[in-house]
């Protein structure tokens, strides 16, 4: 096969969070005509195999949607094979896809989705309310493992009215469309009071054919998929080829159509090639060096903040990125999103401004670890080197230990005091602060807990005045910019590759290769 040509070497486990930035009137009624545009693209035509390889993927990898790890080969793969009750388009709303419409109370409290009918799972079995019942709530039990069980911890009560599913929350969510969007959220054939995940049938535009975890997964197209302007692929292949220049050349050469994490040190030349189209897309992204707060030093905000003074930004944006990027301050949104507070004071480079929070801390002169790998992100090692060089005009000694790609996730991230990690562009305020910063959140990579962020989280999530909304965020910035334990240095551009065979409509920015739709929305010239 195809994948035995490339290394196996350095795969990654992690999650690349689905999302970008938009927001959600709640007393619509959503119609099934809604979709994304394919402005400026030629038609498109059915046929041909289409092989995307990815930076991601573990030997580890499950189709349990419980254990959904969220890396983008997770991503990609569920994309390909599942549908989702709500969809996002380009732009970044929320749209239709097994759920038909859908309507809510005036508080956002109670939300109807009603399903579409006439669908079928990859077995001939219709999709009805029940698997959509039973696929939300698996993440909703006491002894789940899935990540999503705190982000789903507001929802009181899943029932089936008709051909509806109404969900009801213990407090208005104006996002929750977005929620039932998460790659993480696939609607599955009901079992029992579970979901039948174990042969990968979903009701998605192709179907699983074989996997092999950490190397390929294998799919062909769904001769029933109710999309008439989807799915034009007769075969999909998803390859991991964890290393950077073996998947480059493997795009360069023909091999695969389409990769993700470009090697942004060639990509210039990438550019000159006669066959190959490089794409970037602002979404968000944005790569972190989370602190333990409960862990010395890193328990002191003064530490902290003499940390995110001590490296700097601009270098590691032109380095690490080599400018496909921008410098960010120690929070989340990005300059283009709704809610960004631009009134935030900019974290610089600043080595007297750092030795000051020591001071303020009574440490004379500090010396820390940092525990990382390219698993984190392409060029989360450099980044760490960097920050040590800049962080010594503070009298700050900062050891990089390296680690190796394959286990960082489960081995380094959240179990070391200080590592790095990313994080994709989400398409609401909220998603993007409770999964990495609420309290309970099992993603709260920093381990920082503020009681009233938390407050504040709850309220803003509810809270349908624009004006009021766009304050309480603008605080929620603040803290934890100022507060937190997550040094942010900056959103990443989203650079990817594809073959110049290969047409598409419009991208949806979020993440790579088309927020990973590019199996069911892309075809060939």
């Amino acid at each position: 096969m195809t994948q035995s040509r490339f290394t196996k070497s350095g795969m990654l486990k992690r999650r690349d969070i689905l999302k970008g930035s938009a927001a959600l009137g709640v007393t619509g009624l959503l119609g099934a005509g809604l979709a994304p545009s394919f402005a400026n693209a030629s038609t498109p035509k059915k046929g041909g195999k289409f092989t995307v390889a990815l930076g991601h993927g573990s030997t580890t990898d499950t189709l349990d949607p419980e254990l959904n790890t969220g890396t983008g080969f997770h991503a990609t793969l569920g994309f390909t094979i599942h549908n989702f009750l709500v969809e996002t388009d380009y732009k970044g709303n929320a749209i239709p896809e097994l759920a038909e419409s859908w309507e809510a109370s005036s508080d956002a409290k109670v939300w109807t989705f009603k399903i579409r009918k006439g669908v079928e799972f990859h077995d001939g079995r219709s999709v009805m309310p029940k698997d959509v019942l039973n696929s939300i709530n698996i993440h909703r039990r006491e002894d789940t493992k899935s990540s999503l069980k705190p982000v789903l911890s507001s929802i009181t009560d899943v029932a089936i009215d008709g051909d509806n599913v109404v969900i009801t929350l213990a407090g208005g969510n104006a996002d929750l469309p977005y929620i039932m969007a998460d790659f993480r959220l696939p609607i599955l054939p009901a079992e029992g009071e579970g979901v039948d995940w174990k042969n990968g049938v979903g009701a998605g535009a192709y179907m699983l054919k074989d996997f092999d975890p950490g190397v390929s997964a294998n799919c062909a197209r769904n001769p029933n998929y109710w999309k008439s302007d989807r799915a034009h692929f007769d075969e999909v292949e998803i390859l991991t080829i964890a290393d950077q220049a073996a998947r480059t050349n493997a795009l360069v050469t023909g091999v695969v159509d389409a990769i993700d994490r470009v090697d942004l040190n060639t990509v210039d030349l990438m550019k000159r090639s006669g066959n190959v189209k490089v794409i970037e897309t602002n979404g968000g992204t944005h790569y972190t060096l989370p602190m333990n707060a409960t862990a010395a030093p890193f328990d002191d905000v003064n530490v902290r903040l003499a940390l995110k003074y001590a490296v700097d930004r601009q270098a590691i944006v032109d380095t690490i990125l080599s400018g496909y990027g921008s410098v960010a301050n120690d929070q989340p949104l990005a300059p283009t999103h709704k809610y960004y507070n631009a009134e935030l004071e900019q974290h610089t480079y600043d080595p007297d401004k750092a030795k000051f929070y020591l001071d303020k801390a009574g440490v004379s002169n500090l010396s820390v670890e940092i525990d990382v790998a390219d698993a984190a992100y392409a060029g989360a090692v450099d980044t760490a080197v960097l920050f040590s060089e800049h962080a010594k005009a503070a009298g700050i000694d900062l050891k990089v230990n390296r680690h190796p790609n394959d286990g960082y996730w489960s081995k380094v991230w959240m179990q070391k005091s200080w590592s790095a990690s990313y994080w994709g562009g989400q398409p609401t305020a909220d998603l993007a602060m409770s999964q990495a910063f609420q309290s309970e959140s099992s993603w709260n990579e920093g381990f920082w807990k503020n009681d009233k962020f938390d407050q504040l989280l709850v309220t803003a999530r509810a809270e349908l005045n624009e004006a009021k909304r766009k304050e309480m965020y603008g605080e929620m910035q603040r803290l934890i910019s100022e507060e937190g334990s997550v040094i942010i240095p900056m959103f990443a551009s989203n650079v990817y590759a594809i073959s110049d065979g290969i047409q598409h409509g419009e991208l949806e920015p979020r993440w790579a290769l088309d927020t990973r739709r590019c199996a069911e929305r892309w075809w060939h010239a």
